[in-house]
């Protein structure tokens, strides 16, 4: 809790006039939001500056603006329901291991919570009409008008690949937000790393705790070892190759861009800086 206040306290002393809806609106129409674009946001509150209804207000000016001819989608990651032994932020005792696996609640698409994700995204899988996919590490949340279809049917091994959520908005020609935060967040890039081949390339095993036929299991499938820490280095380069400038919402610098693009790009990238392997 204090830990909170003074992060709030922080916020308000770096705010001059707090953000409210019609504000942020604004900042939206700048950017480029428009009504019936599909966007998969990823957010910090807390870049924004202070601002009053909190994620509510950020989430309600971005569904006023697309409409319900829009898509608002939203990861709403569980890396907490993941085997244990890869566990760094923080690590847990190895002798903690096989209780964790054997009681760690299954997933569920309603009441399981995010981790890592931001407030935002965590108030917005709450929503009215917003429909999470039922995947026990990777799902991702949507609303509008094909919130259905790109939920629906995201298997556990294909996770962030073909046939995901990232791949649907790829086909729909949908946009990234990066709404105070930088490419490190930016989740499409992991469809370019499934969709390309580099040297250090592999699948690790994964686990969660899952429903099968009506009964709490503990699950393992293949996943692809993703990498995040040349994010920043190719997403800086993306927005050279486009000529990109940010723009603000509230305090929070703030980018909106075409998802294709940036995976297209993303392709390319990885097979020139990530030691490409032969054919």
């Amino acid at each position: 809790m204090m830990k909170h206040i003074k992060e709030e306290f922080k916020t308000i002393k770096k705010t001059s006039k707090p953000n409210t809806i019609k504000s942020l609106k604004e900042d939206f129409n700048v950017l480029g939001v428009e009504k019936g674009n599909i966007i998969l946001m990823h957010s910090s509150l807390s870049q924004l500056g202070w601002t009053v209804g909190g994620p509510v207000s950020v989430i309600d000016a971005i569904l006023e603006i697309i409409s319900n001819e829009g898509t608002l989608i939203m990861p709403t990651f569980s890396s907490g329901n993941t085997d244990p032994s890869e566990w760094e932020s923080p690590p847990v005792p190895k002798e903690w291991w096989d209780d964790i696996k054997t009681n760690m609640p299954a997933f569920h698409p309603e009441k399981t919570p995010t981790l890592g994700i931001g407030i935002i995204a965590e108030t917005f899988r709450k929503y009215p009409n917003v429909i999470r996919s039922n995947h026990p590490t990777s799902s991702f949340c949507a609303w509008g008008k094909y919130a259905k279809y790109i939920t629906e049917n995201h298997r556990i091994e294909i996770d962030l690949g073909e046939g995901s959520p990232l791949a649907k908005i790829y086909e729909l020609e949908g946009k990234i937000l990066l709404l105070g935060v930088g490419h490190s967040s930016n989740s499409s890039i992991h469809l370019a790393e499934y969709r390309t081949n580099y040297k250090e390339k592999c699948y690790n095993i994964q686990g969660s705790a899952v429903m099968v036929n009506n009964e709490r299991k503990w699950i393992e499938w293949k996943e692809l070892n993703v990498i995040t820490d040349d994010f920043e280095d190719l997403g800086r380069d993306f927005e050279e190759e486009i000529g990109y400038i940010s723009k603000k919402v509230g305090l929070a610098d703030a980018r909106l861009f075409s998802q294709r693009k940036l995976v297209d790009f993303a392709i390319e990238w990885i097979r020139e800086n990530r030691n490409p392997m032969e054919g």
